[in-house]
């Protein structure tokens, strides 16, 4: 039996621990506390530092294959891991390009994918001797989550709400649709990708709200979208799974913002809706089992139960007997026990046979669900 381990204990770890219950493995999961969500559902629980070379090599080196659950890593420790034969999925060559955004920006460039306009800043001095680049989005070359490390610089006056260190200044464009596609490559670099979807961010947050599969866009719109997010990925040349942020410009152009090296907020649907989640598939790559098949059964929404401004303190949930009442709704709770403004509680997936019974349902359930503080 393989010996599979996850760099991560959040959500994403969760729910693929979930799918390999599935398989013949042992499981291994590193986190910095005990109390993550993906602890009680491993074999085997390690408290480490993700970012510590020996933390990372001591949990890796008896291991078969290991995979990451964030980018944040110490790569230098997986890379010594991959020279003794341990399987690192991606590859540490993927992982050192992606975790740093302007290694990734660069890489872009390089392959010829399309992004937008950017440049290299490097302390807030920079960044003001680049005004005429704004209006921009300012990004941290490293240490960014989910909508940490973004700033937006309108004009000279937002400097001030800006990065004093190594970061990307990216062209603000104008943006028709948010889309995403999650592309799974094999480690013989066999690859297929799920169904575009469209995301909608919480603008105060920076992080997705809901997101509907398939996205609202024209066939064309939506084979160019697949084959830009194939083409980006490819050009890695490394087994994994790929989640490609897109743009879609009021052009019609489709431009790459940025890749995350394995299993993505945009494709949590794919649970209820494909017929091998995207989570099924990362277990299927680590166990060097053949792909899967990503087509999608109906159509669906995802909305993200996350922590309000104001909230902090012990979790409780109220409005999940009201949701269940619903027809074709799935809520997924992270067993995270502490809720703070912008954290990830959980995710309820709505399912329906077209788009507007979709849509229907999702203006429904904005109203129902609640995360509140006992505190």
């Amino acid at each position: 039996m393989k010996k599979a381990g996850i760099l991560g204990g959040g959500q994403l770890g969760r729910m693929l621990l979930q799918s390999a219950a599935n398989y013949p493995v042992e499981t291994f999961v590193m986190e910095s506390s005990r109390d993550c969500p993906a602890a009680s559902l491993c074999h085997h629980f390690t408290v480490g530092n993700k970012a510590d070379f020996e933390d990372v090599y001591h949990f890796g080196k008896n291991l078969d294959v290991i995979t990451v659950e964030i980018e944040n890593v110490n790569v230098e420790a997986l890379e010594k891991l991959e020279t003794e034969g341990v399987v690192v999925i991606p590859s540490c060559k993927a992982l050192k390009i992606i975790k740093n955004k302007i290694f990734q920006k660069n890489h872009f460039k390089d392959n010829q994918t399309p992004t937008s306009d950017h440049l290299v800043v490097r302390s807030m001095e920079e960044l003001k001797q680049n005004s005429s680049f704004f209006p921009a989005v300012q990004k941290l070359a490293t240490g960014g989550y989910d909508g940490r490390g973004v700033a937006l610089i309108n004009s000279i006056d937002d400097v001030e709400n800006g990065f004093d260190e190594d970061s990307i200044l990216e062209k603000k464009i104008n943006i028709k649709k948010e889309l995403a596609v999650i592309v799974a490559v094999d480690r013989n670099m066999n690859y297929t990708s799920y169904p575009v979807t469209e995301m909608v961010f919480n603008n105060n947050l920076n992080l997705l709200d809901y997101q509907f599969c398939p996205a609202d866009i024209d066939a064309d719109i939506f084979t160019k979208a697949t084959a830009v997010a194939e083409k980006s990925v490819l050009a890695f040349e490394s087994p994994g799974l790929f989640a490609v942020e897109l743009f879609l410009d009021i052009n019609n152009n489709i431009l790459v913002n940025e890749i995350a090296p394995r299993v993505h907020n945009s494709g949590h649907h794919t649970i209820e809706v494909s017929v091998c989640s995207q989570f099924d598939m990362l277990m299927r790559i680590m166990l060097d089992y053949p792909l899967g098949n990503t087509q999608t059964n109906c159509f669906s929404s995802l909305i993200n139960i996350v922590g309000n401004a104001g909230i902090s303190g012990n979790v409780v949930y109220s409005g999940i007997e009201d949701i269940l009442k619903i027809p074709g709704c799935y809520i997924h709770i992270y067993g995270k026990s502490k809720v703070k403004p912008g954290r990830k509680m959980g995710h309820i997936t709505i399912v329906g046979n077209n788009k507007e019974e979709v849509k229907n349902k999702t203006k429904d359930v904005k109203g129902k669900i609640f995360v509140k503080s006992s505190d």
